[in-house]
């Protein structure tokens, strides 16, 4: 299966409507908006913040070289990475939550 289509299937197991087709689309649930971009597909970053939050779903051996590249880039909006590996997925980096305070 190809990497935008499990990304795909993530999304939809999650309960997210799925908007648009090719590497990139909007994964829509409630009141939250992220716009998912599968890494093999298409090599660049998101360079607006189009977006408050953003997913990239990658495969293992990118994983790490795409989690450094965001951070160089520090890019105006939230982040997360998903790594598909077969039929598996996990969730390697995600934004950080609420702050509690004490």
């Amino acid at each position: 299966m190809r990497l935008v289509e499990q990304a795909r299937s993530i999304f939809a197991e999650l309960g997210y409507t799925i908007e648009g087709t090719g590497p990139a689309f909007r994964a829509e649930r409630a009141w939250k908006v992220v716009h998912v971009n599968t890494v093999l597909e298409t090599d660049s970053l998101p360079t607006s913040s189009a977006g408050q939050f953003h997913c990239f779903v990658a495969e293992p051996d990118d994983a790490d070289r795409l989690e450094d590249r965001l951070n160089n880039v520090d890019p105006a909006y939230e982040w997360a990475i998903i790594v598909v590996d077969g039929d598996e997925y996990q969730v390697e980096r995600a934004p950080p939550g609420p702050r509690a305070s004490a």
